[in-house]
C-alpha cells in the first residue's frame, strides 16, 4: 500500500463508524427498554398495578429476540477485535490528526472544527474500537434514577429471567450437534449473552447452570458468528464473569481447550468419510426432490403430498445447515488456531462447499414449483395449528368458571386464531408465539396436543422463510478469507477431470463474496476491490488449470503426431491415462460479468501457437495441420484454419527491400528463365527462399504501381556501376591483346574451319587466363567476369519479373471490370443523375483509375527496350571501341560457365551442399543483353560457336563408343569403367552446352535478336513517317467545306 493510503481510507471509513455508533447506541436503548418492560410485567412489588397475570406466563420469544440483539453486539466486538489492520490504520489516522492540529492552515482546515472532530473520534474509539460494545451494554444503569422501574431488586423478574434461560438452554442443548439442528448455535450465543446480562443486573450466579453452559464447549468447540469470525464460549464466559471463573478448577478450563484441538484432529480424520456420506445424502435428497416436484399432485392425496414436500424442503435446509456448519467451523478453527490443513482436508472441504451450492442450485432450479408449494404448505400448516387452537378454545369456553386469567387465555387464543387467518408473515408469527405464551397456561392444551402444535409452528417458521434461510446457509462469502484453498482445489479438479463439472459450483461459491465487497466504504469505489479479487481468482485459474490444460493438450497432440519418433512410453496400461476431453464438454462458467469458456480458451491457445510456430518454420505446416485435425477429432475443438500458404509466404521478399539492396540481391539469388523465379543461392536455414511473379505482384499491390518505375531506375543505376567494371576488364591490356589475337586468328582460319570458331582456342583462353592470377578462393579473372555478367543478367531478369508482376497485379485488379473494350464513363452517368459535386469528383477519380488500369494492362511498359536504348549509344560509340571485342570472349566464357554449372549440379548430391545450384540463367540473360547493346548478334553468330562445340563432343563421344566396343572384347574392366565415366562426362558437357544454347536463344528473343541496330533504326524512321502522314491526313479531312472569306 502506498504511504498515506491507509489514512485516506480511514478518513473515508469514519462516516461508517459514525453510523455504527448510532446503531450501537440504539441497541443499548432497546435493551434497557425491553428489560424495563419485562421488569414491570414480572414485578415483585405487591402494591404495583398488575397489567396482566403473569404467574404461569413465559414470554420465551421476547428473551430469544433480546438474545439475538446481544449476539449482534458480541459479533461487532469480535469483528473489531480480529481486525488488526483497522486498529493500525486508526492509530496512523490519529497521528495524522496531530500533525493537522499543529498546522491547520497547511491542510486547509478551520481550527474551530478540529476540536469537535477530535472529540467525535475519541467517542468512537471508546465506544467501538476498545472491544467494549457488549460490556458497555450490560453495564448500563437499568434501575431508573428517579424511582421509576426497579430492576436489580426485582426478585420475581430475576427468577423469571433465570427460569426462561434454563428452559431455553434445555431446548437448545438437546438439539446441538444433532442432524435436526437448525439455529441452536446462534441461540446458544444469545443465551450466554443473556446469562452475563442476568449476572450483571442481579449479581447472582447459578454455578450449576454456569457449568452446564461451559460443558457445551465439549460438544461445540467453536461457533462461527459471521464469515471468518469465530467465537469461543469458554473464553467469553471466563472473561465476562471472572467471579464464576475463579470457582472453576484450572483443569476443567484446560480440558475445554484440549477438547478443541482433539475436535480438529478428529475432524481432519473424519472429513473424507463425512464428505462421502453427505455426497450420498445430498444426491439421494436431490433425486427425491426432483421426483416429488415432478409428480402431478393428486386431489385425493393433496395433504399427504404437501406433507411430503414440506419434509423434503426442510430436509434440504437441514443438510445445508450441517454442511455450512462443518465447513465454516473447520476452516475458521484451522485459521484461528493457526494449524496447517492437509491437502486431503482441503479437497474434502471444497467438496462439501460444492454440495452446499448444489443444494442451493437445486432450490433455485425448481424455484417456480418451490414458491408455489410453499404457499400451499404454509396454508396447510396454518390449518393444522388453527385446528389445535380451536380444540383448546372450545375447552376453555366449555369451562364455566370464568376468571380474569381465563379471560386472558381466551383472548390470547382468539388473537392467535385471528392472526393465523392470513398470510404467514414474520410479525403475524411473532404475535402467534406471544399469544400462545399466554394461551398455553392453565392446562388449556393437553401435552399430546401442545408438542405437535409447537412442531407445526416451527415448521411454519421454517417454510415461510425457506428461500431466505437456504440462501443464508448456502452463502459462501467466508471463502474470501480462505482463498488459499483455491489453487489446491484447481489442482485436484485438473487431476480428476472426470467430474470437472463441479467447477460451476465452486465459482458460484466464489461469487458469493461479491455482494459483501460491494458494501466496502474504505475505498473510492468498491469496483477497485472487485477488480483485485477478479484478477487474483483469474490468475490462479490460469496458472493452476487453464495454462496446464493448454500445455498438456499441446504436448499430447505433439506426441501423438510424432509417435514415429518413439519419444517415451505412452502405453495407457503402464503410464495411466488422463482424459482431459471432459473439460471441453463443460458449459461456460459464469464469473463476475464474464463467461469462462475452457474450450474456447484452449482452442484460442492452440490456434495462436500453431499459427505463430508455422510462420516461424514454414516447412512444419503439415505437422501443425495434422495436430489441428487431431485436436478436432480427439477433443472436439473447432480449430481455425491458419490460412498460411503451405511452403511459401505469399509476400516473399519485398520489392522495396530488393530495390534498396539490388547489389546484394543479384549476387545472392539465381535466376530461372523458364519459370521466371529467383532462388536463393545459399541459406543458413533448412529451406531456400524463392521469389516469383506472385510475390512481386503482391508487393506491387501493397506499394502501388509507382514502385515499378523507381525499381527500374535503381536497376539502371546499378547497371551503370557494373558496366564501368565491365569496360575496365575489356580494356585491360592482357585481355584486349588476347582477344585481338583471337579475332585475327579466326579471320585467318575461318575458311579452313568451315566458319566455326575452334573449341581448342576457346579452351586455351579459359585455361590460359588462370596464369594471370587467381583469388584466395580459387577464382580466375574469367570466373569473376562470368559472375559480373550473371549479375547483370540477374538484374535484367528482375526487371522482367517486375514487368510481369505489374501485369499480374493489373489483371487481378481489372478482373472486376466487366468489359475492357467498353468501360462505362461514371462521371457522365453521375452528371445525368444530377448527384452532388463530391459524388462527381469521386466518379471522375474512379474513371481515372479505371483508365490507368486499362492502359497498363493493355500496354505494359517496355522496360527492356528502355534499358537497351539508354546504354546502346554509349556502347556503340567510337570511344568504346575496346568493347567491340566482346563477342570473341563469349566462347571461353561459355566454357567457363559450363564447367561451373556442372560442378554446382554435382554438389546437389553431396552431403555438404555449399555452392550447390541447379539453375543460373542470369549468365545467358547477361550475354544476350550485352550483345544487343553492342549490336553484335551477327558477329557472334558468325562464330557458329555452338555448332563447333556440338561437333567436337559428338566426335569425341563416337570415338569413346568405338573404343568401348574394342575394349569390351579385351575384357579389361578397369579401362572399361574409365571409358564409361568419360562417355558420361562428355554427354553431361554436351547437355549443359545445349541447355545454355537454349537459354541464350530464349534470352535473345527479349532483345529482338532478329534485327541489327541499323534495321531497327530504319524501322523506327518508317513508323515516324507513317504517323506524320496519318496526322496530315486527319488535318486535311478536318478542313471546312465552305471557302473562307478574307
Amino acid at each position: 500500500m502506498v504511504e498515506g493510503d491507509c489514512q485516506i481510507q480511514m478518513g473515508r471509513f469514519v462516516s461508517f463508524l459514525q453510523e455504527l455508533s448510532c446503531f450501537v447506541t440504539r441497541c443499548y436503548e432497546v435493551v434497557v427498554n425491553v428489560v424495563h418492560q419485562l421488569a414491570v410485567l414480572y414485578t415483585s412489588n405487591k402494591n404495583a398495578p398488575k397489567i396482566i397475570e403473569t404467574s404461569g406466563v413465559h414470554f420465551q420469544a421476547m428473551y430469544e429476540h433480546l438474545g439475538e440483539l446481544l449476539t449482534v453486539l458480541i459479533t461487532l466486538d469480535e469483528i473489531i477485535d480480529n481486525h488488526a489492520t483497522l486498529k493500525d490504520h486508526w492509530t496512523m489516522y490519529k497521528r495524522l490528526l496531530k500533525s493537522v492540529h499543529h498546522n491547520p492552515s497547511k491542510f486547509g482546515i478551520q481550527e474551530d472544527k478540529l476540536k469537535p472532530f477530535e472529540k467525535l473520534l475519541l467517542k468512537l474509539e471508546c465506544q467501538l474500537l476498545d472491544g467494549m460494545i457488549f460490556q458497555a451494554c450490560i453495564e448500563q444503569q437499568f434501575d431508573s434514577v428517579n424511582g421509576g422501574v426497579s430492576v436489580s431488586k426485582n426478585s420475581t423478574f430475576a427468577e423469571e429471567f433465570a427460569h426462561t434461560l434454563r428452559t431455553a438452554f434445555a431446548n437448545v442443548e438437546a438439539k446441538l450437534g444433532e442432524p435436526s439442528e437448525i439455529d441452536q448455535r446462534d441461540k446458544y450465543v444469545g443465551i450466554c449473552g443473556l446469562f452475563v446480562l442476568h449476572f450483571q443486573i442481579f449479581r447472582t450466579i447459578d454455578k450449576k447452570f454456569y457449568k452446564l453452559l461451559l460443558d457445551v464447549c465439549k460438544k461445540v468447540p467453536a461457533i462461527t458468528l459471521t464469515a471468518n469470525i469465530i467465537w469461543f464460549a469458554d473464553n467469553f464466559l471466563i472473561q465476562k464473569i471472572p467471579a464464576a471463573a475463579k470457582l472453576l478448577d484450572k483443569k476443567s478450563i484446560h480440558t475445554v481447550k484440549m477438547q478443541r484441538e482433539n475436535f480438529l484432529q478428529q475432524k481432519a480424520q473424519s472429513l473424507t468419510k463425512d464428505m462421502q456420506s453427505y455426497y450420498v445424502f445430498v444426491s439421494s435428497w436431490m433425486t427425491k426432490m426432483e421426483s416429488i416436484l415432478s409428480k402431478e399432485q393428486r386431489v385425493d392425496k393433496f395433504a399427504e403430498d404437501l406433507s411430503n414436500r414440506c419434509n423434503v424442503f426442510i430436509q434440504g435446509f437441514l443438510y445445508a445447515y450441517s454442511l455450512s456448519t462443518i465447513v465454516k467451523t473447520t476452516m475458521n478453527l484451522y485459521m484461528s488456531m493457526q494449524k496447517p490443513m492437509t491437502k486431503t482436508s482441503v479437497k474434502a472441504l471444497c467438496r462439501l462447499v460444492e454440495l452446499l451450492k448444489a443444494i442451493e442450485h437445486m432450490f433455485y432450479r425448481r424455484s417456480m414449483v418451490v414458491a408455489d408449494s410453499v404457499t400451499h404448505i404454509a396454508q396447510h400448516l396454518q390449518y393444522q395449528a388453527l385446528h389445535s387452537i380451536s380444540v383448546a378454545k372450545k375447552r376453555v369456553i366449555s369451562d364455566k368458571k370464568y376468571s380474569e386469567q381465563r379471560l386472558d387465555v381466551l383472548s390470547a387464543l382468539v388473537l392467535a386464531e385471528n392472526t393465523l387467518n392470513g398470510p404467514s408473515t414474520k410479525q403475524r408469527r411473532l404475535i402467534v408465539s406471544l399469544a400462545l405464551s399466554v394461551g398455553t397456561q392453565m392446562k388449556t392444551f393437553k401435552d399430546e396436543e401442545l408438542i405437535p402444535l409447537q412442531l407445526v409452528l416451527k415448521k411454519l417458521d421454517l417454510i415461510s422463510e425457506l428461500t431466505e434461510r437456504v440462501r443464508a446457509q448456502c452463502d459462501c462469502r467466508f471463502l474470501y478469507w480462505h482463498r488459499a484453498v483455491f489453487p489446491i482445489y484447481l489442482d485436484d479438479v485438473y487431476e480428476n477431470a472426470v467430474d470437472s463439472a463441479r467447477l460451476h459450483y465452486m465459482f458460484s461459491a466464489l461469487r458469493d463474496c461479491v455482494p459483501a465487497m460491494m458494501q466496502a466504504r474504505h475505498l473510492e469505489s468498491y469496483e477497485v476491490l472487485l477488480e483485485c479479487y477478479d484478477k487474483e481468482i483469474m490468475e490462479v485459474l490460469n496458472e493452476h488449470l487453464l495454462d496446464k490444460l493448454c500445455k498438456e493438450i499441446e504436448k499430447d497432440l505433439r506426441l501423438s503426431v510424432h509417435t514415429h519418433l518413439k519419444l517415451d512410453d505412452r502405453n495407457p496400461f503402464r503410464v495411466g491415462m488422463k482424459d482431459l476431453a471432459h473439460f471441453f464438454f463443460l458449459n461456460p462458467i459464469r464469473f463476475f460479468n464474464r463467461f469462462i469458456d475452457i474450450k474456447a480458451y484452449v482452442t484460442h491457445y492452440l490456434d495462436k501457437t500453431f499459427y505463430n510456430l508455422t510462420t516461424v518454420a514454414l516447412h512444419d505446416w503439415a505437422t501443425y495441420s495434422e495436430m489441428r485435425n487431431l485436436a478436432t477429432q480427439r477433443y472436439g475443438l473447432s480449430m481455425t484454419e491458419a490460412h498460411l500458404p503451405s511452403q511459401t509466404l505469399e509476400q516473399g521478399l519485398d520489392v522495396l527491400e530488393i530495390m534498396r539492396n539490388i547489389h546484394v540481391f543479384v549476387s545472392r539469388y539465381l535466376y530461372n528463365l523458364n519459370n521466371q523465379i529467383f532462388i536463393e543461392r545459399t541459406s543458413n536455414n533448412k529451406h531456400l527462399n524463392t521469389i516469383n511473379i506472385r510475390h512481386i505482384a503482391n508487393s506491387i499491390r501493397t506499394h502501388g504501381t509507382g514502385i515499378m518505375n523507381t525499381t527500374v531506375n535503381f536497376t539502371y543505376q546499378f547497371l551503370r556501376k557494373k558496366f564501368y567494371i565491365f569496360s575496365q576488364f575489356m580494356y585491360d591490356e592482357h585481355i584486349k591483346s588476347r582477344l585481338i589475337k583471337d579475332i585475327r586468328f579466326f579471320r585467318e582460319v575461318k575458311d579452313q574451319n568451315d566458319h566455326k570458331y575452334p573449341f581448342e582456342r576457346a579452351d586455351k583462353f579459359n585455361r590460359g587466363i588462370r596464369k594471370l592470377g587467381i583469388t584466395p578462393d580459387g577464382q580466375s579473372y574469367l570466373d569473376q567476369f562470368r559472375q559480373l555478367i550473371s549479375q547483370i543478367g540477374n538484374a535484367m531478369g528482375y526487371v522482367r519479373m517486375i514487368r510481369s508482376g505489374g501485369l499480374h497485379c493489373c489483371s487481378s485488379a481489372i478482373r472486376f471490370v466487366p468489359d475492357l473494350e467498353d468501360i462505362v464513363n461514371f462521371e457522365e452517368l453521375v452528371k445525368e443523375e444530377g448527384l452532388s459535386e463530391e459524388t462527381q469528383k469521386a466518379a471522375r477519380q474512379l474513371d481515372s483509375v479505371l483508365g490507368d488500369l486499362a492502359r497498363n494492362f493493355a500496354e505494359g511498359t517496355e522496360y527492356f527496350k528502355m534499358l537497351v536504348d539508354v546504354f546502346a549509344p554509349e556502347f556503340r560509340s567510337p570511344k568504346n571501341m575496346h568493347l567491340r571485342n566482346f563477342y570473341i570472349i563469349v566462347p571461353p566464357l561459355t566454357l567457363n560457365f559450363v564447367e561451373h554449372s556442372i560442378s554446382c549440379k554435382e554438389k546437389l548430391n553431396k552431403k555438404n551442399k555449399s555452392g550447390a545450384a541447379f539453375t543460373d540463367d542470369g549468365f545467358a540473360m547477361g550475354v544476350a543483353y550485352i550483345l544487343k547493346l553492342l549490336d553484335q548478334y551477327q558477329e557472334f553468330d558468325s562464330l557458329h560457336w555452338f555448332q563447333s562445340v556440338r561437333e567436337k563432343y559428338v566426335k569425341e563421344i563416337r570415338a569413346v563408343a568405338k573404343q568401348q566396343n574394342v575394349q569390351s572384347t579385351n575384357q579389361d574392366e578397369k579401362l572399361l569403367q574409365t571409358m564409361n565415366l568419360t562417355h558420361k562426362r562428355l554427354e553431361v558437357c554436351l547437355q549443359e552446352f545445349e541447355l545454355l544454347y537454349f537459354s541464350l536463344s530464349s534470352a535473345r528473343i527479349f532483345f529482338r535478336a532478329d534485327k541489327t541496330a541499323a534495321e531497327e533504326n530504319q524501322e523506327k524512321k518508317e513508323k515516324e513517317e507513317e504517323s506524320v502522314k496519318a496526322s496530315n491526313g486527319d488535318l486535311a479531312n478536318s478542313t471546312p467545306a465552305d471557302p473562307v472569306v478574307k
